[in-house]
């Protein structure tokens, strides 16, 4: 997550938005960043490449190739204890030992600046390492 973070918060502030992207650890403990690229259009749909990071780790966790991973997202989300919607960086983190966590970083831009509301989390979806369990 300090690995992945840091930079979606530089696209933030660089050009307002970004696209998912990823990250993993290998078994051997470096830290491996992930992008998706689509050469079919300027504009791919989030999920769409939400969907191929998910694939990618899901090989990786396969085949061995990986301990953890995180995705991370540009979302809209209802933070805890309000009743607006907000912006914020959403990263997914799935770990083979079976945690599983979406941690939110709430932002707004005002005057061309990013301001950073309390950070919080909740429980993950664990559909990255989940699927090697129920596999024959």
């Amino acid at each position: 997550m300090n690995e992945l973070v840091p930079f979606a918060k530089q696209m933030l502030a660089k050009h307002g938005e970004f696209y998912p992207f990823g990250g993993f650890i290998r078994e051997g403990g470096q830290i491996v960043h992930v992008g998706v690229t689509d050469e079919e259009t300027d504009m791919p749909k989030s999920s769409d490449q939400v969907f191929l990071l998910k694939e990618d780790f899901r090989e990786k966790a396969r085949n061995g190739e990986c301990r953890a991973v995180g995705i991370v997202i540009d979302v809209r989300i209802t933070p805890p204890g309000s009743s607006e919607k907000s912006d914020a960086i959403q990263i997914s983190l799935d770990h083979q030992s079976g945690y599983s966590a979406d941690v939110f970083y709430p932002y707004k831009k005002v005057h061309g600046s990013i301001t950073y509301g309390a950070i919080f989390a909740q429980q993950g979806d664990g559909d990255i390492f989940e699927r090697l369990e129920s596999q024959p």
